[in-house]
């Protein structure tokens, strides 16, 4: 983190070997961030958060977006940003026995 600036105040999230695991840690890390930007949002000023948004993403972008594929745009053609569309296989029915082939 940087030593001027918005953040010089908090203490970033450090990495220590505890007997947390890191899932948990990561947590704790991407709720503090996620906290700190809705903070700056509510109560500081817009430029002063974009600043640290910027920052944090430099830093990580797991940070602040849990799921990265969320923030692909849709492309043209397909339902999704990756998705591809699901396929049909119907059922071909006898039309003596009503069952299927």
């Amino acid at each position: 983190m940087p030593s001027k600036g918005p953040l010089q105040s908090s203490a970033g999230p450090q990495m220590q070997e505890e007997s947390h695991s890191r899932g948990a840690l990561f947590t704790i890390f991407q709720s503090t961030s996620k906290a700190l930007v809705a903070y700056y949002q509510k109560y500081v000023d817009e430029a002063s958060k974009k600043e640290i948004k910027d920052i944090l993403i430099q830093y990580d972008q797991i940070l602040l977006v849990a799921d990265p594929w969320c923030c692909e745009s849709k492309k043209l053609g397909s339902p999704g940003a990756r998705a591809p569309y699901q396929k049909s296989y119907g059922w071909a029915y006898c039309e003596d026995q009503g069952s299927p082939l």
